[in-house]
């Protein structure tokens, strides 16, 4: 299995892989923004995407989206192709792609919003902390993104203050004190909580 960061020769996976994510969120039931071949060979071609292959075999993929004027980065589109999960593969692509991100955006800060705990749990792993939306790029660009999301209501009537999805942080200058470590856990649990409920109601509808 070769983990590698993609190029143009790799853009004639585009549409597995964009398939890939559709089949993925229809079956979570949960948001994943659409994207285009188009969108995922330009991330190719410029160097922002990595690709898993199985030989000529098409096994997973995640791109970096950069914002506010490369002062913060995402790492967006994490799949694995159902024929090979569950062997750790989701986990090799994520630090591949956060180590990319940060040599080819040292200063950035690197982001996250995800509805997945696993995605969660990796992203703890490499140092990223919970926050609020307000903690993240205040790009509209980005937020406009979400409208292809089955949840982008939720944003729209939280003012883009909060959704589904959980944000996370990763600030290599932010040496945070434990006293503000623990504020942080409190409101991470709190907007948890405010979400879970949330997702209960729009799905009794």
């Amino acid at each position: 299995m070769d983990v590698v960061i993609a190029n143009k020769s790799h853009s004639k996976y585009a549409k597995i892989i964009c398939d890939t994510i559709a089949e993925s969120a229809s079956v979570r039931g949960t948001g994943i923004a659409k994207r285009t071949p188009e969108y995922i060979i330009t991330k190719m071609e410029n160097g922002n995407a990595v690709i898993a292959l199985d030989g000529d075999v098409f096994t997973g993929f995640c791109y970096i989206e950069a914002w506010g004027h490369g002062k913060f980065v995402a790492n967006s589109g994490l799949i694995v192709h159902p024929d090979y999960r569950g062997q750790g593969l989701a986990k090799q692509i994520k630090h591949k792609v956060f180590q990319h991100s940060r040599i080819k955006f040292p200063n950035a800060k690197v982001f996250s919003i995800t509805t997945g705990l696993a995605v969660m749990k990796m992203n703890s792993d490499l140092g990223y902390k919970p926050v609020t939306f307000s903690e993240l790029t205040d790009d509209q660009s980005f937020w406009d993104g979400c409208q292809t999301c089955k949840n982008y209501d939720v944003l729209t009537r939280t003012d883009q203050k909060m959704c589904l999805c959980t944000g996370m942080l990763f600030d290599s200058n932010s040496q945070k004190e434990p006293e503000h470590r623990e504020i942080k856990a409190r409101v991470f649990n709190r907007l948890k909580r405010i979400k879970e409920s949330l997702y209960l109601k729009k799905s009794k509808k």
